[in-house]
């Protein structure tokens, strides 16, 4: 399944390993890969999983000699990506991004910033994400473009710290940030979810059984995000059922209630006990997926 590990670059001021997983997406993932060499403040390090490549990624990464990657002939998803990935990480912090974003410069020192201030090992960040037409409340909807042939680069590097956006609670989607003792304690990503549909919100579900409170959004580490690129070319998993069926209730219930997602952060999340209307909606959710397909 996954056929190469490659670890090569130096990693003696590296402060963030940042994992890409990218599936014949190359011109987006070169610029990725561009935007985090000209808009990083530190230096880190950068492993690419290459699903597949057969667009010509696999031998762009192999000659970019900064570039650590492991690599599967066939398109193995996020989950087993990530997990793979981790075999070769070299710093203290493990950054999920995703091949069709633009980070913006300013974007690591914010998170740091934000890692001294969290304090310890348990804290899960994300930076904020600028999208043509915002998916979540946790994004910005701003169109600098598309695509790359219609990204307009100088605009939003000219403006994008004036678009209007506080720190929110409820850290999921990538890009995002925790330390590698955290990540290994609870697993990595669970291959259950492959190829990786509602493997983000199950890994945060799975930081708060490990007893993490620290959920926070990051308004000022910023990243452009053209869209879901690869997920609309594959087939997905029905994580909404798995999840219900794995921890009881349905994902909604985690990101709403418990990890109040997009709402301000205020601080560490407060226990949260369901009332009688929610133990009863969680029940009938439970038998609904009892009876549905795994699998789309």
């Amino acid at each position: 399944m996954i056929k190469s590990y490659c670890k090569r670059s130096d990693y003696d001021n590296a402060v963030f390993s940042i994992v890409i997983p990218s599936w014949n997406n190359l011109e987006l993932l070169r610029l990725c890969i561009r935007s985090i060499r000209e808009n990083s403040s530190f230096t880190h390090q950068v492993i690419v999983h290459v699903n597949e490549g057969s667009d010509g990624t696999l031998d762009w990464v192999i000659a970019q000699l900064d570039i650590d990657y492991t690599y599967s002939p066939q398109n193995v998803g996020v989950c087993f990506a990530l997990n793979a990935a981790r075999s070769i990480v070299a710093t203290d912090y493990f950054l999920f991004l995703n091949d069709d974003m633009y980070l913006c410069p300013g974007w690591d020192s914010a998170l740091m910033d934000e890692v001294r201030a969290a304090g310890g090992q348990h804290f899960f960040l994300s930076a904020t994400v600028i999208e043509p037409m915002a998916s979540s409340i946790c994004a910005i909807g701003a169109d600098y473009g598309r695509d790359i042939s219609s990204f307009q680069e100088q605009r939003l590097l000219d403006t994008f710290m004036d678009l209007k956006k506080d720190d929110w609670a409820g850290s999921t989607w990538p890009p995002n940030l925790l330390p590698v003792k955290l990540w290994d304690l609870v697993g990595g990503y669970s291959i259950e979810f492959s190829p990786g549909l509602y493997s983000d919100p199950d890994f945060s579900m799975k930081l708060w059984k490990a007893g993490v409170r620290y959920f926070k959004g990051v308004s000022k580490s910023r990243a452009y995000h053209f869209g879901s690129t690869s997920v609309k070319r594959k087939k997905m998993n029905n994580g909404y059922h798995k999840f219900i069926r794995k921890w009881g209730f349905s994902s909604s219930f985690l990101t709403n209630k418990m990890l109040t997602r997009g709402q301000q952060f205020t601080g560490p999340m407060p226990e949260v006990k369901m009332n009688r209307q929610q133990v009863i909606l969680q029940w009938f959710k439970r038998i609904a997926s009892a009876i549905k397909p795994v699998f789309i």
